[in-house]
């Protein structure tokens, strides 16, 4: 039970390590609201990982589990409190919603992010110029302190493709995205010379699925599948919405966007072929 990771990661792995003792131990979710004098929701919501869980409850969870060994149980304590630490996103909490500062702490553990973008260049690849536009469209009536802050956070999430040991970043377009000129054309071009660029590097794949595949896998949302180095972490599905975000987590869903991305893949072009697309539609705004 390794704590070499984030926070948040940090979290789902003791959430998911106390309700497999719940279950072993033969303990309802009823007991331990009991016990903590809580709501079964809390409960839900620590077993998930999407709260901080103070040590002291983990202390008591732990005597109603019947550990009773000290060694596994400081183990246990330990990653409660390495969880309630802050992520280096703390300093945008003012810009951050709640339901995405779980994404930030996932994407950046991961040691894989497999993405479908249906409408825009996905957030690690954008521009500053295009990702103020994007802002800006999203909410008109944001105030500008605020864009430059929501940029400054998304340029910081894309420091880490190109620090040591990056994530393997494969990102398909559908052709769309292509040619939506957000914030105009010359905006638009820097941004698709962007993505070229960012091709070079052997970490990220950039793939474009073109209007004449015709109707394909990903028609139906966006989505992320974000993969994790410890393989006790498994993956998690992030699918955002206007006002809020899915994290799936059930083998069987994970395997159900596995398969998606796969058939996206093959109505794809290839690496090299969407490239030249993406060099030719950026001819084409000159």
């Amino acid at each position: 039970m390794g704590t070499n990771s984030g926070p948040t990661v940090r979290r789902r792995r003791l959430g998911a390590e106390l309700r497999r003792l719940r279950e072993r131990a033969g303990v309802s979710v009823e007991q331990a609201c009991e016990l903590l004098r809580c709501s079964i929701s809390k409960i839900s919501r620590m077993e998930n990982g999407r709260v901080p869980v103070r040590t002291r409850d983990v202390h008591d969870l732990l005597q109603l589990y019947g550990v009773t060994d000290d060694a596994q149980r400081e183990a246990f304590l330990a990653l409660a409190r390495e969880s309630r630490k802050r992520g280096w996103w703390h300093t945008y909490h003012d810009v951050v919603p709640p339901w995405f500062e779980i994404y930030i702490g996932l994407e950046g553990d991961a040691s894989s992010i497999s993405v479908y973008e249906a409408q825009l260049v996905h957030g690690l690849l954008q521009t500053a110029e295009y990702a103020r536009h994007v802002i800006r469209a999203d909410n008109p009536e944001i105030a500008e302190e605020d864009v430059e802050r929501r940029v400054a956070l998304r340029l910081d999430r894309q420091n880490r493709l190109t620090h040591e040991s990056p994530p393997r970043l494969w990102v398909v377009l559908d052709e769309a995205v292509l040619h939506r000129p957000v914030g105009g054309t010359a905006v638009m071009r820097v941004q698709l010379e962007h993505l070229i660029k960012r091709a070079e590097l052997p970490n990220i794949t950039i793939q474009v699925v073109p209007f004449a595949a015709g109707a394909h896998a990903g028609m139906g949302s966006t989505f992320a599948i974000l993969g994790f180095p410890d393989p006790t972490d498994h993956d998690v599905v992030y699918i955002e919405e206007a006002t809020g975000s899915l994290y799936l987590e059930r083998a069987a869903e994970i395997r159900h966007y596995r398969l998606k991305t796969d058939y996206l893949l093959a109505a794809a072009l290839r690496p090299d072929q969407s490239l030249e697309m993406i060099a030719r539609v950026t001819e084409e705004m000159k």
